[in-house]
């Protein structure tokens, strides 16, 4: 098992996931496994995993866009917009299922939609995948959760910003990941809320006080001026768009995101 020792050894962020990355993240994507990473960790510059969102690619060479980021990236994040729940119109099942077969990473599906339950017959998705839909959206999340673990994907449960994190504390035992949104869902490009910091410590002081395995998330406004600091307050996993492929070359974007 990793150490902090071991960790601290290496000397900077980028170095330190390249060394360890297989063993570290065979740890972190079980879940099973999750609770004892969090403890190991303590003190530590946390293992970061960037998804570039593909709302903000370009749809006519988005195969190509895909290509030429997976060397550098953890997974791809794409937004399901129904123009219900957000006033935006994005990706269908169709083309969610189409880029599924385009790439070998790890997906990250974020459901904007009312009754993202309807989805999960719809959605042909890997084992794994990040299945996010929202607290907001639906009466039945153990029922929706259920039905994301028979699929075998990962359940993620999605937070507006205005939403009191402490919400979520009852089923928190059920989940693979909390996704905080740091702006208000519905369009790329948008500052971020200094509120979403805020959420993200009282989530994260409950999950050590719980000790519980989830991982924590985070959308919106994400760049190099703030993923550091998140980081440090415990967020693990970026969905980052703009930030990435509205800086000329995404491939430098990214890395320097990595640290």
């Amino acid at each position: 098992m990793l150490t902090c020792h071991v960790l601290r050894s290496l000397p900077n962020r980028e170095a330190r996931i390249s060394e360890v990355g297989s063993d570290l993240k065979h740890v972190y994507n079980d879940s099973k496994n999750r609770q004892f990473y969090h403890e190991e960790l303590k003190g530590c510059t946390t293992m970061i995993r960037i998804y570039p969102s593909l709302i903000s690619a370009n749809l006519l060479r988005l195969e190509a866009e895909i290509k030429q980021l997976e060397p550098y990236c953890d997974g791809f994040h794409l937004d399901i917009m129904d123009n219900h729940f957000v006033p935006n119109l994005t990706f269908g099942a169709g083309t969610v299922n189409a880029i599924s077969k385009a790439t070998n990473k790890q997906l990250w599906v974020h459901l904007m939609v009312d009754d993202p339950e309807n989805w999960c017959d719809t959605l042909q998705l890997p084992d794994q995948t990040i299945f996010s839909f929202h607290f907001e959206s639906t009466k039945n999340i153990e029922g929706i959760i259920k039905r994301i673990k028979e699929n075998n994907w990962q359940p993620s449960i999605a937070i507006k910003p205005k939403t009191d994190v402490s919400e979520l504390f009852p089923i928190l035992h059920m989940i693979d990941q909390v996704l905080i949104m740091s702006v208000e869902p519905g369009f790329s490009g948008q500052c971020f809320l200094p509120s979403a910091v805020d959420a993200l410590k009282k989530l994260v002081a409950h999950r050590n006080e719980k000790q519980l395995p989830f991982v924590v998330g985070m959308d919106g406004g994400i760049s190099g001026e703030n993923i550091e600091m998140l980081s440090q307050e415990g967020a693990q996993d970026f969905a980052i768009a703009s930030a990435i492929f509205d800086q000329g070359d995404p491939i430098a974007a990214l890395k320097r995101l990595k640290g």
